[in-house]
């Protein structure tokens, strides 16, 4: 049996290369001064997607991302590994969203979509580590939700298995679709580019990437496959009211940089007994142990 399935995926800043200049004045990230990656836990939902597409033929897999246009570049890499295709919900009035902010628009875009049976997205991302949004876009919808899922074991006669990895140990749970499923970081890596896939898709585009003159337009336009779908907030239907900082309930009142500096400093011989010496010592004062 066919699925519809969405992927919620999300480009965030490379959060081991935070400086200075990662924090604007108003307390949002800036974006142009971190490198730009694929959420990772998102990527472990993108292989539980294709998971199911290689079990089940005839499945369709649709990411949806919120972000800038640049942010177009995660759909092609989700269409490099196997998804179908992929729509950017981009517009100045989504800019400086918090979560609540967030799942309202990404709730508008899946009821434009319509017609999916799973909604699959990463636990957190690593820019704000909430685990927030796929809970809110299941409340959004009243849609069931799994969450800390590690493995989804099937899909089929209406309902979802789950292999769900918590803190004391895991359990097996049956949700009916449509229902979103929250994917740890735990769960099986993603699969890499495809090259068949990559050499398809590597001139896709969202319509904000192409200048007037670009080679890539007559191209999208003979092979529609190519052409990423962008919406604005007008086109899924939002209320500005519920969109990015107006529709923020959360407010960053100060931001502050600290910096670990050690105080002292120890020269340890490069021997046995030293060694010993000092992990004895540590265990005294309960640094360790």
């Amino acid at each position: 049996m066919s699925l519809n399935i969405i992927v919620l995926a999300k480009q965030v800043p490379d959060t081991r290369n935070v400086g200075k200049d990662a924090m604007k004045e108003d307390g949002t990230i800036n974006r142009s001064a971190l490198p730009a990656i694929f959420n990772p836990e998102d990527l472990n939902a993108l292989e539980q997607a294709l998971k199911l597409k290689d079990e089940n033929p005839g499945t369709t897999v649709t990411v949806l991302t919120m972000g800038p246009g640049r942010a177009a570049e995660i759909i092609r890499e989700g269409m490099y590994r196997g998804a179908d295709g992929g729509i950017v919900l981009s517009d100045r009035a989504f800019a400086g969203a918090d979560t609540l902010a967030t799942s309202y628009a990404l709730a508008t875009a899946v009821r434009k979509i319509g017609n999916f049976d799973l909604i699959i997205g990463g636990r957190q991302a690593i820019d704000g580590d909430t685990a927030q949004v796929g809970p809110q876009i299941a409340e959004k919808l009243n849609l069931p939700q799994v969450t800390y899922a590690e493995e989804i074991i099937e899909a089929k006669d209406g309902k979802v298995t789950v292999k769900r990895r918590l803190e004391n140990g895991v359990e097996t749970v049956r949700a009916p679709y449509p229902c979103v499923v929250t994917v740890n970081g735990s769960a099986a890596p993603c699969r890499p580019r495809n090259a068949k896939n990559l050499q398809k898709f590597k001139y896709a585009a969202a319509p904000s990437e192409l200048a007037q003159d670009d080679a890539r337009k007559p191209l999208i336009e003979k092979r529609p496959f190519l052409g990423i779908g962008e919406w604005n907030a007008e086109y899924v239907g939002a209320d500005l009211n519920q969109c990015g900082l107006a529709g923020s309930p959360t407010k960053v009142k100060a931001i502050e940089n600290v910096v670990f500096t050690a105080k002292e400093a120890r020269n340890v011989e490069n021997t046995d007994q030293a060694l010993e010496e000092l992990i004895q010592e540590l265990i005294v004062n309960h640094t360790i142990g």
